[in-house]
């Protein structure tokens, strides 16, 4: 089970939730293999991260520095939940992430529009866009009508 643990943190950063979701499947008996010894698998994760090995903290900084220039404040919010990051370090990272969103929101819309809407409906369609990008409404609006004179803001 430890090297199993290892072969994962090997490759990348997890945080203590989602390394014991995959881990715990191999902790049941199977009927074929009877394990010698039963795993505690908490006492695995806590040995992991006394050893500095597992990370709640580097695994959202990770998740921060992959997402960030490509996705909005809601959904990296979104997905350090999913991946059972505590909520005081996804508070402790939010002033950092909204401080960048308006800039990675411009690259973002440059990259896929680059010219203003001319109508409604290229205007609503670069609004979802947007916001499936996990962007807010007021990011969004500073975007599409903020280039160019309203930099400042």
């Amino acid at each position: 089970m430890r090297a199993r643990a290892l072969q994962y943190l090997a490759r990348r950063e997890y945080s203590r939730a989602e390394l014991r979701g995959k881990l715990l499947p191999y902790t049941q008996a199977d009927e074929d293999f009877e394990q010698l010894q039963p795993v505690d698998l908490d006492a695995l994760l806590d040995d992991l991260t006394a050893r500095g090995w597992l990370s709640d903290a580097r695994a959202a900084t990770q998740l921060l520095h992959a997402k960030r220039s490509r996705f909005g404040t809601q959904r990296i919010t979104h997905e350090l939940r999913q991946k059972g990051i505590p909520e005081e370090l996804i508070g402790a990272a939010l002033p950092a992430l909204k401080e960048s969103e308006l800039d990675a929101a411009r690259e973002v819309w440059r990259k896929k529009f680059g010219t203003l809407p001319q109508d409604a409906k290229e205007k609503a369609r670069q609004v979802r866009f947007l916001q499936s990008r996990g962007f807010g409404m007021d990011v969004i609006f500073k975007v599409l009508f903020g280039i160019g004179g309203a930099e400042g803001e």
